[in-house]
C-alpha cells in the first residue's frame, strides 16, 4: 500500500497553515499494525515533512517525515500503514481516545 496518495497530498494543508486554528483537523492517519504508535498528519510540506499529532508513549505535536515512516518497522517487522478508512478528525477528539 502506498503511504501517501496524490489525494492525501491535495487534502493536507501546507506547513504552518493551522497555526491560528484552536482545534485543527488530522487529515491522514498512519500506524504500526504490530505496535501502538500512530501518527496523525495535519500539515505537509508537499515533499517529505509532516506536522501533526504523534501517539507513542504519550500524545505530542511535532514534525515527522515520510521517509522515516517508510523505513520504520514494528516489533514483528511490519511496515507502517495508512488507515484508508480514517476521515478528517479534530485533534481534541483524537486525544480523548487514548
Amino acid at each position: 500500500m502506498k503511504l501517501l496518495t496524490q489525494a492525501n497530498k491535495k487534502a493536507l494543508p501546507p506547513l504552518y497553515a493551522n497555526e491560528n486554528e484552536k482545534d485543527p483537523h488530522a487529515i491522514v492517519k498512519f500506524f504500526t499494525p504490530d505496535s501502538y504508535w500512530t501518527w496523525y498528519a495535519m500539515e505537509f510540506d508537499g515533499v517529505d515533512t509532516f506536522f501533526g499529532l504523534v501517539h507513542g508513549h504519550e500524545f505530542e505535536l511535532g514534525y515527522f517525515s515520510l521517509a522515516e515512516l517508510q523505513s520504520l518497522r514494528g516489533k514483528m517487522g511490519l511496515p507502517v500503514e495508512r488507515d484508508r478508512w480514517f476521515s478528517a478528525t479534530p485533534i481534541s477528539k483524537l486525544k480523548g481516545k487514548a
